[in-house]
């Protein structure tokens, strides 16, 4: 059908001569499309062209046209038309419009035109008619695919062929993908369609309208409350305004000078201010009141008209973003569909992977409300859940909240405040609250604690604090460095018994303690050590999970080339045992070497990891429980992997960087990660029998006594998922060792 011929008032522009002769003026929209402008007869709105007199390349054009107010020629009509183009070609010579060579041939201009030119051209060429012209090219433009050159290339056409029709007062960010904006405009429909979104660049978006009347707006216009979403929003700061098709022609909302921008938290309310006299198609009426009802700091969840309850009793967030959660929801009636944790446009479903557990004191806080009583009921004990969700997307100061959805699509919010802990302080403070007769409680070890730790990306301890005591530049020998840890060990009895040694008590000895414990102790640290008159390097460390930390960040303040690390927990069994490790490393430089621990009453402890073969048995040792005497005679062995709760190594073993460690609740396979590291970095490990240390194992220090067990099993799983995939070539380079 032909296209509208309204004719033009206006006498022959400038452009007329350029499409004089049969000439027409090109525009590469993007690699796919081409746009020309010329004059002719009229023509339908869908035309079959031919580029360079080349049959093979005919395809259909989308043509615009309208009656020129004075004909140039044979030309009595003006026309836009866009055809298909491979951008990768040279630009055409010739188009022809018609059918099997009987159409109209035109020669392109030589120069191509950009798309701010085309929509000069246009303004000039159709004259009034370049509003309707320009609108229904830039409603063939909008058929999809819609890549960046063609957005760019109709947000100019929109700017040369649209007025503006009003303003926008209010943007506003929200925790979805959406922005909201409400303002005032005389031709803007309610409903859901597309627009351009002016800012930095072109974006197109999907608008949700409800329009409302408005007495303070000029005559003719109504007030709008709206929703914006695409798949890359600019921030609402940045929007410069809108092109949207109005009930006529496009359209333009500028963004006013003075407009507000409504945080996350205050957008569902001026959204619901405007939403009970608003007027829309339903799903947007639907949408708008879902995104009105969204979190805006309040909790809600109590007051549901549902029976529908939750608590949240902790909520830890490790230093990499993860969540560790623990609280309760009664939902007796089943009206919960989903339970999610959010922050701003990121969210992770709880429900889906968390663990129930019994909460005796919910059943009981709750046992007198008739309308829970069905929760009670049967064998519906398991009111309480703990979950693991991975670090969430967006700004980490940006609110955290809890959003319920129930079943007839209505949302309720709770906000949340992480508490910002290491993994590992996290994860044993979970453990320690709950009840460790819990039947549940190795699920959540395994499905809980373990990805939550095995998730974390643990940092080097920073040292804050470093205190010499006596004449400690002076002193002669390798350092002993002793790293206290958590526990409570006594080392005022470990410093007394090296002041007794003739050898240690002339040794440089490195106190490395956790900057807390620093702050309760240094004053009395120093009494002792100027009482014994040990030269003492006292060391304050931040962010040290466990005597390993310390170990290692003790080393990086002295310059010693061999050190000496010792538990606070053990105590040597042989006089002169500093000077027997120094003579056995002088044989062995560069070597890791470890005396046999035993227990208080001489049963062994560890004499040796003989095998990589199964690096998860590398803690047993082939002599545990034996008693001392059944040793002490065998010589220097060669061993997988020293003990590191005391032992003597070159100070570059604990300095250099060696991989990163798992988050480990305890310290002992903590050490045998470190000591397997530096077993594959080179270093030789060594067992020497005829030298003893006592002291117990570690202790309770990394949780109660009650949990210990548990702990030991969230660092066998984290242990045996690292080291198990890596055992082959391991086990290899075991066997090349001479029995």
């Amino acid at each position: 059908m032909p296209n509208s011929e309204q004719a033009t008032a206006v006498a022959p522009a400038p452009f007329a001569r350029i499409t004089r002769g049969g000439r027409i003026v090109a525009c590469p929209i993007d690699e796919t499309l081409l746009l020309v402008i010329g004059a002719g007869a009229a023509m339908a709105d869908q035309v079959p062209v031919e580029i360079d007199e080349d049959s093979s390349t005919q395809a259909i054009a989308s043509v615009i046209g309208w009656r020129l107010a004075t004909s140039q020629g044979s030309g009595t009509h003006g026309f836009a038309a866009l055809l298909p183009f491979d951008g990768t070609e040279r630009m055409p010579a010739t188009v022809r419009f018609g059918k099997d060579g009987a159409g109209k041939r035109y020669i392109v201009a030589p120069r191509a035109a950009s798309a701010q030119d085309v929509a000069g051209m246009l303004k000039e060429f159709a004259g009034p008619q370049a509003v309707h012209v320009l609108g229904r090219l830039v409603d063939l433009m909008m058929k999809p695919p819609l890549g960046e050159q063609k957005l760019t290339a109709i947000a100019t056409l929109l700017k040369a062929g649209t007025t503006s029709d009003g303003y926008i007062e209010l943007l506003g960010e929200g925790h979805d993908d959406a922005i909201a904006l409400k303002g005032w405009a005389h031709d803007m429909p309610g409903g859901a369609s597309r627009a351009i979104i002016r800012a930095d660049g072109s974006c197109l978006a999907e608008t949700s309208i409800a329009v409302f009347p408005r007495t303070d707006a000029p005559d003719g216009a109504v007030g709008f409350v709206g929703l914006l979403s695409a798949e890359d929003l600019p921030r609402a700061r940045d929007i410069q305004g809108i092109f949207y098709r109005g009930k006529g022609a496009w359209r333009y909302l500028a963004v006013h000078e003075r407009k507000l921008v409504a945080g996350p938290l205050e957008t569902p309310g001026h959204i619901r201010s405007m939403l009970l006299q608003s007027q829309s198609s339903p799903q947007v009426l639907l949408r708008l009141r879902e995104a009105a009802n969204g979190f805006d700091g309040t909790e809600t969840i109590s007051g549901l008209p549902v029976p529908v309850r939750l608590g949240v009793d902790s909520l830890f967030q490790g230093d990499d973003g993860a969540f560790l959660i623990s609280g309760w929801l009664l939902d007796p009636d089943d009206h919960v569909q989903s339970v999610r944790l959010r922050r701003q446009r990121a969210e992770e479903r709880l429900d889906g992977s968390w663990i129930r557990t019994e909460r005796p004191d919910v059943e009981e806080a709750f046992a007198d409300r008739s309308d829970f009583k069905n929760a009670f009921e049967g064998h519906r004990r398991s009111h309480g859940f703990i979950g693991f969700v991975g670090e969430l997307a967006g700004d980490h100061a940006s609110p955290v909240y809890l959003e319920l959805t129930l079943r007839d699509t209505r949302r309720a919010y709770m906000p949340l405040f992480p508490a910002r802990v290491t993994a590992r302080h996290a994860a044993l403070r979970l453990l320690n609250s709950i009840d460790p007769t819990s039947w549940s409680l190795p699920d959540i070890i395994d499905r809980q604690i373990v990805p939550f730790l095995s998730a974390a990306r643990t940092r080097p301890p920073a040292v804050e604090t470093v205190l010499d005591i006596g004449a400690f530049d002076q002193a002669q020998g390798p350092a002993i460095i002793i790293a206290t840890g958590e526990a409570d060990e006594d080392f005022a009895a470990s410093l007394g018994l090296l002041a007794l040694d003739p050898h240690t008590r002339r040794a440089p000895i490195v106190l490395v303690l956790q900057s807390e414990r620093f702050r309760r102790q240094a004053a009395r640290i120093r009494q002792i050590a100027e009482f014994y008159r040990l030269p003492l390097r006292l060391v304050s460390v931040e962010g040290a999970g466990d005597a390993c930390d310390l170990a290692q960040a003790g080393a990086r303040t002295i310059d010693n080339e061999t050190v000496v690390l010792l538990s606070a927990s053990l105590t040597p069994a042989n006089p002169g045992w500093y000077q027997t490790l120094i003579a056995t490393y002088d044989a062995n430089r560069g070597s890791i070497i470890s005396p046999t621990l035993a227990y208080e009453d001489h049963s062994i402890r560890w004499a040796g990891s003989p095998s990589l073969d199964r690096p998860d048995h590398l803690q047993s040792s082939r002599y545990a429980g034996y008693p001392i005497g059944a040793v002490n005679r065998l010589k220097l062995t060669r061993v997988a992997t020293a003990s590191l709760e005391c032992c003597i190594l070159p100070r570059s073993a604990l300095v250099e960087d060696t991989g990163t460690a798992p988050a480990y609740l305890g310290a002992s396979l903590k050490g045998l990660d470190l000591a397997l590291r530096l077993s594959g970095k080179g270093y030789e490990s060594y067992w020497l029998p005829s030298l003893q240390m006592l002291g117990s194992d570690e202790a309770g220090a990394a949780g109660s006594a009650a949990s210990a067990r548990y702990v030991e099993r969230a660092d066998q799983t984290i242990f045996r998922a690292r080291w198990m995939s890596a055992a082959e070539p391991e086990i290899a380079t075991a066997r090349e060792i001479s029995a």
